[in-house]
């Protein structure tokens, strides 16, 4: 079968040899949002995926999970793999127990399959709703997914763009339990961190007090490129607002970039930009993570 998508060439590697960051991540400290490609030998990509990455096994991620200083992984599942989460799970059960899943799922996924995943040491399902990497999804879709993983004490992570945030709160406030929100809900960052964008997303984690967001993806984010400095202000704001609600991730490895490619330990290295205290440190990158995916030991 052809698919009209775009070819690996399209997209930058992801960067070989990261540099050993400077700063020194906390005991126990966790990568909140990254992902595994592949091998596709292994694990083929979805026919309806809107992008081919280059393979990122699991084996690699493990590795920048070291170099970086790092315990622990959080792995979400992209839209290139759809809802085969073979390549999830695998990495999942060779972490031995150092990694928790995001997984995609269906109306069709069955109760078993859900209770798969869940021991396979998934803990949340992601919705999409930027346009360009998927095709619309009703609503009470969603809904009907999220009332089901429920009882599996699951929560919810959505992604979407800031333009679009008036139409995705609705669904936000009527989805049950927690909901962690990808990338600081992409704000344009020329529109400054004071401006009236981003007071609505600010506005929304105040009023729902479920809502927990991923102080991640600079590069994604920026326009004015490395440092990032336009970025750091809005990351600043909602760690420093919602200290008890917020998580980090690398994004590795950076699928879809074309204009450059982040180096990984250049992004550990903006962490205490963005939470300047121990304090806010540790709950970005140990207690909040551990309370949401590891509740078991966070508890002990």
């Amino acid at each position: 079968m052809t698919v009209p998508v775009k070819t690996i060439s399209t997209y930058l590697p992801f960067c070989a040899e990261p540099k050993r960051p400077d700063f020194r991540p906390p005991e126990g400290a966790v990568d909140a949002h990254c992902h595994v490609f592949g091998p596709a030998s292994r694990f083929p990509f979805a026919p309806e995926r809107k992008y081919t990455p280059i393979d990122a096994p699991k084996e690699r991620l493990f590795w920048l999970r070291d170099r970086l200083g790092f315990a622990r992984n959080v792995i979400v599942q992209a839209t290139c793999h759809g809802r085969d989460n073979a390549a999830l799970v695998d990495a999942l059960e060779a972490s031995g127990g150092l990694a928790r899943g995001i997984a995609v799922v269906g109306e069709d996924n069955t109760d078993a399959e859900l209770q798969n995943l869940d021991e396979a040491g998934v803990r949340g399902v992601r919705f999409n709703f930027v346009k360009r990497l998927v095709d619309d999804t009703p609503h009470e879709v969603f809904e009907h997914i999220a009332q089901r993983v429920q009882p599996l004490g699951w929560h919810i992570v959505v992604y979407f763009e800031a333009q679009d945030l008036t139409s995705v709160a609705p669904l936000l406030d009527r989805l049950p339990g927690r909901i962690v929100v990808d990338h600081m809900g992409r704000p344009d960052v020329t529109k400054g961190v004071d401006g009236p964008e981003f007071a609505r997303f600010v506005d929304l984690m105040e009023r729902n007090s479920r809502i927990w967001v991923k102080v991640s993806c600079p590069e994604r984010l920026s326009v004015a490129g490395p440092p990032y400095d336009d970025v750091v202000p809005f990351a600043l704001r909602l760690v420093t607002q919602f200290p008890d609600r917020v998580l980090w991730g690398t994004d590795w490895p950076h699928p879809n970039m074309v204009s450059h490619m982040p180096d990984d330990g250049f992004l550990t290295d903006l962490i205490p930009r963005i939470a300047p205290t121990e304090a806010l440190q540790h709950a970005l990158l140990v207690a909040n993570p551990m309370r949401l995916y590891w509740p078991e030991e966070a508890q002990s």
